[in-house]
């Protein structure tokens, strides 16, 4: 390869300009950039971003590049705000992210982190501690699939039919989200193609998740229940099969939402997803009701796989967490502080 030196004349403009195109990003490629962030991550630090903003011009700041006296501000008045710890450090993430994405340098986190610490300090001895979905034991398990029957005798045609296929659509979702330990983006982005059923059970493939950030997919192996049918993911997953077929649907997303005529129409959206969850807690009425979501399934099969006796390395994989995972272990210790309490059986 020929070396061209820096100097005057035609060489000097070439080397001027490669230097120019070298720091160039075609739309196609800043387009692939930006979908390289999850949709909903995208979302929320485009929120974030703006809301920092905002606070900017009203206290006279400077957002971009934002100075690590301005972070450590914003932090204290979002903690004025008394918003969650973990609200607070997505600000802050979105923050430094934003200034990487236009090649700026953030702001120092250093006091900010220090304030943040301090906020959280603060809270617990207030008495305030971090809200988390409970997880859905087996007796919760079974009442939110219970709440998906209802009586339809004195509905009518159309309204039977339309609680009928929704209640089939919800069996999948509890059971599924729980045997599956799924995260509700998982299930809402389900394809009918993902989910075969094997003389063993089902085979779901995971063709993207949290912490699958290539996209590379995994499959899953999901047992029927043994002792209880009404729990079975397999069953459910059948009968919702063979509902969706019934109107035509062999193909597209798995989950759908249900119109007023009784017919499965577009696919549910992850909101959709932890809507239909709280609103199965509710009619439950199962106790702190409104707290469940549908990351109580997740939470929760994790839990009863590791009280089976399952070692924490099966659980840990057959939910898609990363290794050292501290949810999972989080969910861990709560079946734990009784499995191996200190004071068992001493008094």
């Amino acid at each position: 390869m020929e070396i061209v030196s820096a100097g005057s004349g035609p060489a000097s403009h070439t080397l001027a300009t490669a230097a120019a195109i070298d720091h160039e990003l075609s739309e196609a490629a800043q387009a692939l950039i930006d979908d390289g962030v999850a949709a909903n991550t995208r979302r929320a630090y485009q929120l974030q971003a703006e809301w920092f903003s905002q606070w900017c011009a009203e206290t006279g700041r400077t957002p971009l590049p934002a100075t690590a006296e301005t972070l450590a501000e914003y932090v204290t008045h979002l903690a004025a705000l008394t918003l969650a710890p973990s609200t607070i450090k997505q600000a802050m993430a979105a923050i430094s992210i934003g200034h990487q994405d236009l090649k700026l340098s953030p702001p120092d986190p250093r006091q900010a982190n220090r304030a943040l610490r301090a906020y959280r300090r603060h809270r617990a001895a207030a008495g305030i501690r971090e809200k988390q979905a409970p997880p859905v034991v087996a007796d919760a398990l079974h009442a939110l699939v219970a709440a998906t029957y209802r009586d339809v005798g004195a509905l009518s045609d159309r309204d039977r039919a339309r609680v009928i296929l929704a209640g089939k659509r919800d069996r999948v979702i509890v059971t599924l989200g729980f045997s599956l330990m799924a995260r509700r983006s998982e299930l809402a982005q389900l394809m009918l193609g993902d989910v075969v059923e094997t003389k063993d059970g089902l085979v779901i493939y995971i063709a993207q998740s949290k912490t699958d950030k290539d996209a590379k997919g995994v499959e899953v192996a999901v047992p029927p229940a043994l002792r209880d049918q009404t729990v079975c993911p397999v069953r459910a997953v059948r009968e919702w099969r063979s509902a969706l077929a019934a109107h035509g649907i062999t193909t597209g997303r798995l989950l759908r939402k249900v119109n007023r005529w009784g017919q499965p129409t577009d696919s549910l959206t992850p909101d959709a997803v932890n809507r239909i969850v709280k609103g199965l807690a509710v009619r439950a009425d199962l106790p702190a009701a409104e707290t469940f979501t549908s990351h109580s399934l997740r939470a929760g099969g994790a839990t009863a796989a590791y009280e089976a006796g399952n070692p924490l390395s099966a659980v840990t994989r057959h939910g898609r967490w990363v290794d050292g995972s501290t949810t999972a272990h989080r969910y861990i210790r709560g079946a734990d502080k009784w499995k191996d309490n200190a004071m068992l059986g001493v008094l």
